[in-house]
């Protein structure tokens, strides 16, 4: 007989969206979802999962957080949640582009002026 046994991790987007602002570079921005689980597969069909974490990445500067299992597990239902702060632990701070944007005109710089030269309004 021949029997076609695999382990191994995956990953799983999960369908959520919420937008907040980043600790880490101060900018409005969503948050994408996904969970790491290990699976057990026999003939390529996934049988059994375990070891499951649920993580948030930052969409501005792609902070990674880990997520509380427990709002995890009900975001993976589909109920209606909402992430706090306090459900978060930082992981990895993101690459931040070091350019300061006018939230009037947009202009960008990677200068450190505390005032917009196009516009003259306080960054």
């Amino acid at each position: 007989m021949f029997f076609a046994i695999g382990v191994m991790q995956d990953r799983k987007n999960l369908d959520f969206h919420q937008t907040m602002i980043c600790e880490i570079c101060d900018q409005f921005s969503s948050f994408s979802v996904f969970m790491t689980y290990t699976v057990l597969y026999l003939f390529f069909i996934p049988v059994f999962k375990w070891d499951k974490h649920y993580y948030v990445q930052t969409n501005c500067c792609h902070s990674l957080y880990e997520l509380d299992e427990e709002r995890g597990r009900r975001i993976e239902n589909g109920e209606n949640v909402s992430i706090r702060q306090e459900d978060l632990t930082l992981i990895s701070k993101g690459i931040s582009s070091g350019l300061k944007k006018c939230s009037y005109c947009g202009y960008e710089t990677d200068e450190d002026f505390a005032y917009c030269p196009k516009c003259g309004r306080p960054f």
